[in-house]
């Protein structure tokens, strides 16, 4: 489903040269509800964007369902984006002046599908996210958790085979939180979708089926440990 090797992302800062990721290799099956967590700085962001096709490595390789994606063009990507992924961002990204519906059918609209069918879809996935009686009301007349569930709804209207969420949780309250985090993993059982997910939240890690660690742009088994701790580590660490 997704498989990254040595993933590289330099970024050249006037004089300055970051290295963001020095060559992660991961791979994530079909199903997976997967956490990218660790410190802040340590390239988690970065990753997802990678691998979501958001931006380009400086160099390595990703393949998407068996398509090596680092090969297109950037029409290639971002049609390959529409069609096959979807995205949560912590901030929404919600159009202000459409309601609930219209944001959620967004993407099957640009894509050219009849609007009746736009809407059709948008009211299924509206209904799998609780928000149906909403479907009339502008951003601003909802919580922070309800346009954060309109979000996921438009996510999915396209039934992508991925879900890359970043840090999807951080401007809601622990209550809000826990109310998205129990929707995704109610919608990767309930439907198999494939969920990426970056956090900083440690209790988020009951909710994954598996968190990969990043430590300064490195798998934390591959970044240098000043501590040894008598634990053994894993950046494919499954969670009981």
């Amino acid at each position: 489903m997704i498989e990254a090797e040595n993933l590289k992302r330099i970024y050249h800062l006037g004089a300055v040269t970051v290295e963001a990721l020095g060559g992660v290799s991961i791979t994530i099956s079909q199903g997976e509800y997967v956490g990218i967590m660790g410190p802040s700085g340590s390239g988690k962001s970065t990753l997802l964007h990678q691998l979501a096709l958001l931006d380009r490595p400086t160099s390595g390789l990703i393949r998407l369902q068996g398509t090596d994606v680092t090969r297109l063009s950037d029409e290639e990507r971002t049609w390959f984006r529409l069609m096959h992924l979807g995205y949560v961002f912590q901030d929404y990204a919600l159009v202000t002046e459409l309601n609930v519906m219209e944001n959620v059918a967004i993407p099957m609209i640009t894509r050219g599908e009849p609007y009746d069918d736009c809407y059709t879809a948008a009211r299924d996935v509206l209904e799998k996210v609780g928000l149906i009686r909403r479907q009339d009301h502008l951003v601003c007349e909802l919580s922070g958790g309800e346009q954060q569930r309109v979000s996921i709804a438009r996510a999915l209207v396209n039934r992508p085979a991925i879900i890359y969420a970043d840090e999807p949780c951080a401007n809601l309250d622990t209550a809000n939180s826990r109310m998205i985090l129990e929707l995704f993993r109610t919608l990767n059982q309930s439907l198999g979708q494939t969920i990426v997910m970056v956090s900083h939240e440690p209790w988020h890690q009951e909710y994954f089926d598996r968190v990969i660690f990043l430590r300064d742009g490195r798998l934390e088994d591959d970044a240098a440990d000043p501590d040894p701790a008598p634990v053994s580590r894993s950046h494919h660490r499954d969670i009981p």
